[in-house]
Order: structure tokens, then sequence, then C-alpha cells
């Protein structure tokens, strides 16, 4: 079979997966903010951007470690696989118990006013527990060729957040008001528009998944390699400090936000903030679904002959998705805003604010992906520490500018820096991996690519006046002149048995 074909395989079944997980758990953007006042989804964004933040910290970066050591260690996979998740335990508890000793102060440090705010944490740090405990045994599932278990597994997880939401959120408020014979029952303990019921269904959805991976779990022997575990904490730590780097560039400007705007305004703010960068999450979760694929891939076909030509093609198809990506959701903003509409045309017009940002972060996730990408070269040569020098370097930029900008610009700052700053990792990491670790990229072509993207959003969106009719006549030339150029060659390549 060809190789591309594999891993194009693969990385559909991991992209449906992620998709179908996703565009569940998307309906549920409308029903929130519906449900919850505009300052409260600030919370909402708050929590799981300091969420985001702490899972990079307790994987510690052994999910990359795993797959890396995998392919060095061929013999002893066994122990590649017990020191990764003995690791990543042992963090997790000393988190655990840290979090449960200091919750109170944690919360007032975030800076999350609410009676029930050490709940909240508490919630918090048993999902980001179990969920860390989870990363090694997917990451089994997943160096094993097994994308049907990882994504029947996940799907799982976003029914069971769904489902408990829609019971606690819809179902309950809805039997109280039509005074159901058992709704009595709920009346003792039911709390209107409270947050905390969407952390009680993450908790219970994190507590199944790992449940599920009992397989996997079985299958680990709890013997310390304390050799092995030295070296691989010198591959992983800087993977560490660049995947933190990473989450700072990703999340924390809705915490500045948070913090720095006037507190009359800040949790508004963020609130319209977090809904915008939702209607770009189709495109954060194609880069995802790559992500899942690529990695186990790029590190098993490192000593194949042409690596580096299989590597430049599948980014040339990688960018011509992103670049149809961007333009179909920009061209279609018309429509996908109404996922973010409020319970009234007054809130639905504050929600609608923020809509001019959402072209700006899809760009910045289509140079994020390709950063993603290019990052294989300082993976394979064993050069993590440039993955930190450029993750840090940009996480220093993304702080520095939101400090400055943020109290002047609010969340138009916030999400032109960050496209700037992935856009600035890309272009570094391009130029240092093509000294160091040369691959064949056709960049120019798939700079063509990007430019007729955001081209094509521009017209669109500003010239146009999201217009659906002349935005979508522009993204189907797009797509025909791609079908035109890439069309022979792909099959071609789909042929291929090597």
């Amino acid at each position: 079979m060809s190789t591309l074909r594999k891993f194009a395989g693969q990385t559909i079944i991991y992209g449906l997966s992620t998709i179908i997980a996703r565009l569940v758990n998307f309906v549920l953007t409308p029903l929130f903010s519906r449900k919850f006042p505009t300052a409260i989804m600030g919370i909402f964004t708050t929590m799981y951007s300091y969420a985001a933040l702490l899972n990079a910290l307790l994987a510690f970066g052994m999910e990359t470690t795993f797959f890396r050591y995998l392919q060095k260690k061929e013999n002893n996979q066994q122990a590649v696989y017990n020191n990764t998740f003995i690791i990543v335990s042992i963090i997790s508890i000393l988190f655990l118990i840290n979090v449960l000793l200091f919750n109170r102060q944690i919360a007032a440090f975030i800076n999350i006013a609410d009676k029930d705010a050490s709940k909240y944490i508490t919630y918090f740090a048993l999902i980001l527990v179990l969920d860390a405990l989870a990363v090694i045994p997917f990451s089994k599932i997943r160096a094993g060729g097994r994308p049907f278990r990882y994504g029947l597994i996940k799907i799982i997880n976003i029914s069971i957040f769904v489902g408990s939401n829609l019971f606690l959120i819809v179902f309950i408020p809805f039997a109280l008001k039509n005074h159901f014979s058992f709704a009595d029952f709920f009346l003792d303990w039911y709390k209107s528009q409270w947050i905390g019921y969407v952390f009680i269904s993450n908790l219970l959805a994190s507590a199944v998944t790992l449940l599920l991976l009992t397989p996997e779990l079985l299958t680990l022997q709890l013997r310390f390699d304390k050799k092995l575990a030295a070296e691989m904490f010198s591959y992983s730590f800087p993977i560490l400090i660049a995947n933190f780097s990473f989450i700072i560039n990703e999340n924390l400007d809705k915490v500045f936000l948070g913090q720095l705007l006037p507190s009359e305004i800040a949790k508004t703010q963020v609130g319209i903030y977090g809904l915008s960068a939702k209607l770009a999450v189709f495109l954060s979760i194609f880069i995802q679904a790559f992500r899942l694929g690529a990695e186990p891939f790029f590190f098993s076909h490192a000593k194949e002959k042409n690596a580096g030509q299989t590597y430049a093609i599948i980014m040339d198809y990688f960018i011509i998705a992103m670049s149809i990506g961007m333009a179909g959701l920009v061209t279609n903003i018309e429509v996908l805003k109404y996922f973010i509409a409020g319970d009234s045309a007054a809130s639905s017009a504050q929600n609608w604010q923020g809509l001019t940002i959402v072209p700006v972060l899809l760009l910045g996730y289509i140079f994020l992906g390709i950063y993603m990408s290019l990052s294989i070269w300082y993976k394979l040569s064993d050069q993590t520490k440039y993955g930190l020098y450029i993750s840090g370097a940009g996480a220093i930029v993304t702080i520095v500018l939101n400090l400055l900008l943020i109290p002047s610009y609010g969340y138009i700052a916030s999400a032109w820096i960050t496209m700037l700053t992935y856009a600035s990792m890309m272009f570094i990491s391009y130029i240092l991996g093509q000294k160091n670790y040369p691959i064949p990229y056709h960049t120019l072509k798939n700079l063509m690519y990007i430019v007729s993207s955001i081209l094509i959003s521009w017209l669109s969106f500003s010239i146009f006046n999201r217009n659906l009719i002349i935005g979508n006549g522009l993204l189907l030339l797009f797509v025909g002149i791609i079908i035109f150029k890439e069309g022979n060659q792909l099959k071609k390549l789909l042929k291929r048995t090597n």
C-alpha cells in the first residue's frame, strides 16, 4: 500500500473522530451562550484557558518522547511505556495534592469572583489528572496503528460530556418548569445558571474515558528504569517548555484580558473573545487530527530512504487543506455566527462584536499548523532544545505585546498578536530546520496557496460584506483551480507502493 495512502487513511480516521467529537461539542456553544450570561461565559473561558496551560505541564512532553523512544529503543518498548506513564502519574499526583490544599488561594489568584470558585478549581484539578493519566495509554493506541479504537473512546467521551450537559442544563430546568412528577427531587439541590454543571459533566466524561483505557493500563509494569528515565528527561524537558510556551501563546491572552482590563468589562470581553474563537474551531480540529496521525507516522518512517520527500509532499496537501478550510469558514461566517448567538437580539449583537477577529485567528491557525509540521526536524534529530528556543521566544513576544496592547485594544490586540507570533515561529523554525535537517519543501507553491486563501477571505469579509453567494463563488473557483493543478499528481502519489 502507498505510504501516503496509509498516512492519509489513518489521519482521516483520526480526523473524523475528532471532527465528530468537536462538532457535537460545538452544538453546545449556542446552548451555553443562551443559558449563561456573557460574563459567566468569561469564567468558562478563563477556566479552560488555565486548564490548557496545566495540561502541558502534567503531560511533561512525554507524549512526543514516547513516540521517539519507541523508535530508538525498539528492543525495549515496554520500558518506554512503563517509564513515560510512571513519570506522568507522579507529576499528576503531586499536582492534585497541591491544588486540593490551596484551591481557595488559586481561585483568588486567577480572579474568579464566584462563591463556588474553589469548587470549580477542585473539579478542574480532578479533570486534569484524569486526562493526564490517559495521555500515554492513548499514545500507545496511536503507536499501535489503532485509530478506530482511539476515535471510539474519544466519541464516547464527548457523548458523555454533551449528554450530561443536556441533562443538567436543559432537561432539569424543563422538568421543573413543567412540574413533572419527579421534579421535586431536583428542587433541593439544583442551581439555575450554575456553570459548575459544565465542569461536572467534563469530570464524568474524563473518568469514563480512563475506565475505557483499562486494557492499555493492564499492560503496564510498575518497573522504573532510572537510566532510561534520565535520558528521556533530557529529551522531553525542552519539549515540555516548548509545549508550555505554545499553550501560553494559545491561551494566555484570554487570561490577560481578564486581568488587565477594567473589572466592569473584563468578563464580557473574555466571553466575546472566547465565543469568536469557537468559530475558528474547525481549522483547529483539522490541525489536531493531522498531529494525531502525523507524529507517530513521522517517527516510524524517519529511517525510510525518501522520508524527506514524503514529509514535503504531506506539507503540500496539509497547507492546501488548511487554505481551503480558512476560505470556507470566512465565506460562510454569516451562517456560522448563529452558533454564538445570544438569547436576545441585544445579546447576539454583543456576542457578534468579535466576528472581525475570526479571519485573523484562522490565519494564525494556518501558521501554527505549518509550525507544528515543521517541528519534526528538531524532534527527529534529537535537537529538542530548538523547540524550546522558538516557542520560548514566541511566548515572550506574546506576553510582552499583550501586556502593552490589551489595555488599549482589548481582544483585538490579542488576536493579531497570536497570529503574528505563530507567523514568526513558523518562519524561524523553517530557517533553522533547513540548516540543521533539510527537507525539500515546495515553499513558493505553498505560499501562493496561503496568499490566495487570504485574498479570498479579505474580499468576502471586507469588500463583499460577507455575501454568501459571492463568497462561496470565490471559494468554488479556488477549489477548482486546486483540483486542476493538483489532481493528477495526487492520484499518482496515492497509487505508489512506497
